[in-house]
């Protein structure tokens, strides 16, 4: 006979991994499964070399300090049992929006921006006031928001363009599935979670994450079985899942079945076939990152205060597929040393990531050769590009630089499953967590919470919803 769960979770990243401990809490028997060797998923780390490199973490979103009740960390930290220092939260020093000729600076402190605004914008800072009130008193929450264009809400309070693109700009790299535009409930969820709250990091990176929630697993019963991935979910006649198939034959059922793999990903498993109904809910949008490891930090350069730089060099904002094999017009410098890790806490070494968006189609199809080639060319141009809207630095980067690396949608696509290296998934998502299946649901990235603190809020959101309390 088959072994049988309560509950087979597919995929242990982020949202697997807070949904099994949920569940686990209250007594089901669960178990993660995971065809790759390490948890985390879009959140995770590598070694290359001896040396750890962290993978999608720039920073977490939604940091408050402990006073501020009532936030999605606060909620997260309740739920999963979990002690605020556990997390060895950081925050950041500050960030940026650079675009030509203009600057807006943020903090975890929202009236920083403000400040910001109206000095960039004096005519328009009334507007982002309104803007801010009116994201403030949105209710975030409901499963079934009408579909609402967040350009079309902003445009009600702003009718600077260049700002309107410059708020856009963080909030879409940080979240956005969407070209050009986002649903409403996506940019205000993302909106509070960067303006409202801010970003902070774990002096150990997401390994830190990570190792605790792996902890609160496994105290609470939780099963894993590592590089073990599902094949093939099996449906009944009459809309269930009856069993699933695993990457080496054998098979298991389950009373529930969450999967975290995405939507278009999870139809296929499925039995669904490819084609027209897959793709056009399938991500276009593709990133590559580079990461330059160096002997000492920016700061000794001279890149002190920023931690997170989004940059654009256009007189508009594109966030779109391109077909270009980097678009190097915009992008995100990410300097993981500079958040206030304390007295006498630093990382050991310095580190620069760059990331731009990139055509999918190009780097999952180039030749071996030719892909590690345009690799290392990109590497540099990339590079380049992102140094504009750095300050002049003091020391050359490139002198101190010990080791470098770079994914590409290819890579993404390799780790996570993704169609296409789609990092941010399916452009409409399924808020409810319903599938065609009565006893199948999503979490992660599809359900439609993103980020590392978006991630683990949707799985303890599904948990409860449609297993501890359903019919609620």
């Amino acid at each position: 006979m088959p072994e049988h769960y309560d509950v087979a979770i597919i995929g242990a990243g982020m949202s697997g991994l807070a949904a099994g401990i949920r569940l686990a809490y209250f007594g089901k028997r669960v178990c993660l499964f995971e065809r790759h060797n390490a948890p985390g998923g879009l959140n995770s780390f590598y070694s290359i070399d001896g040396r750890r490199y962290d993978v999608g973490l720039h920073a977490m979103t939604n940091f408050v300090p402990p006073t501020v009740k009532g936030t999605p960390l606060g909620r997260i930290l309740r739920q999963l049992r979990i002690e605020r220092e556990e997390l060895d939260l950081c925050p950041q020093f500050g960030s940026r929006v650079a675009f030509p000729g203009r600057d807006l600076r943020f903090t975890n402190d929202p009236a920083v921006l403000e400040a910001e605004v109206a000095r960039e914008f004096p005519h328009q800072v009334d507007g982002y006031r309104a803007l801010i009130a009116a994201i403030k008193a949105y209710d975030d929450n409901r499963l079934d928001p009408p579909k609402e264009s967040a350009r079309a809400f902003i445009a009600a309070h702003i009718s600077d363009p260049v700002l309107t693109d410059m708020l856009l700009c963080p909030i879409m790299f940080y979240g956005s599935a969407q070209e050009h535009d986002m649903e409403l409930l996506q940019f205000v969820i993302m909106a509070k979670s960067i303006f409202l709250e801010g970003f902070a990091r774990p002096l150990e990176g997401v390994r830190r994450i990570i190792r605790v929630l792996l902890d609160r697993y496994r105290a609470a019963g939780g099963e894993r079985r590592m590089k073990c991935g599902v094949q093939r979910i099996v449906p009944t006649a009459d809309g269930r899942v009856d069993r699933l198939i695993l990457d080496d034959g054998s098979e298991v059922t389950a009373d529930h079945v969450l999967s975290s793999v995405g939507l278009p990903e999870t139809r296929l498993l499925c039995g669904e076939a490819p084609g027209p109904a897959i793709e056009e809910n399938t991500g276009r949008l593709g990133f590559v990152e580079t990461i330059s490891v160096h002997k000492t930090s920016p700061s000794v350069w001279g890149w002190v205060d920023d931690t997170i730089v989004f940059f654009n060099d256009s007189d508009r904002f594109s966030y779109e597929a391109t077909r270009e094999r980097v678009d190097l017009r915009s992008g995100i410098v990410c300097l993981p040393n500079n958040f206030a890790f304390g007295e006498g806490r630093a990382l050991a070494e310095g580190f620069v990531r760059i990331t731009c968006l990139a055509d999918p189609d190009y780097w999952f199809g180039a030749a071996e050769p030719e892909y590690q080639a345009e690799k290392h060319r990109w590497f540099a141009e990339i590079e380049r590009s992102a140094r504009r809207f750095m300050p002049a630095p003091t020391v050359e980067p490139a002198e101190s630089r010990v080791a470098v690396d770079m994914f590409t949608p290819r890579t993404v696509g390799r780790f996570t499953g993704h169609l296409r290296g789609a990092i941010y998934g399916a452009p409409v998502k399924q808020r409810s967590g319903r599938t065609a299946l009565a006893n199948l649901y999503l979490c992660g990235t599809d359900q439609g919470y993103l980020g590392i603190v978006g991630a683990l809020l949707s799985g303890i959101t599904m948990a409860n919803l449609h297993i501890l309390q359903p019919g609620r």
